[in-house]
């Protein structure tokens, strides 16, 4: 007889959170973003001290956790945090994050 060791979706979803707002490089993408108008800041904009592939491993993060939203616009992608949704979703954790 096999157990399941996977959380619940619920669990797993709030790790995720966590993990994507553990990072200090994401946490100065949020914090970006928080300062600025949606959609008015692309990918190449950031101010980071990391590489391409790496940042774009950050973005996925982001979108994956479901703190950022992408377009494209041309040749840029631009970002949009969606700190209403994730609000819903947990309450207060990205001000937690914002503030510190």
């Amino acid at each position: 007889m096999s157990t399941d060791s996977r959380p619940p979706a619920a669990d797993a979803e709030l790790q995720r959170a966590l993990d994507a707002v553990g990072d200090p490089v994401r946490r100065s993408i949020l914090r970006q973003l928080a300062a600025a108008d949606p959609w008015t800041i692309a990918c190449g904009q950031f101010d980071l001290p990391v590489g391409k592939s790496t940042l774009t491993h950050h973005f996925r993060s982001l979108v994956e956790a479901g703190l950022l939203e992408q377009r494209d616009e041309g040749n840029r992608r631009m970002n949009r945090l969606l700190r209403d949704e994730f609000d819903r979703r947990f309450p207060g954790l990205l001000d937690l994050v914002l503030d510190q």
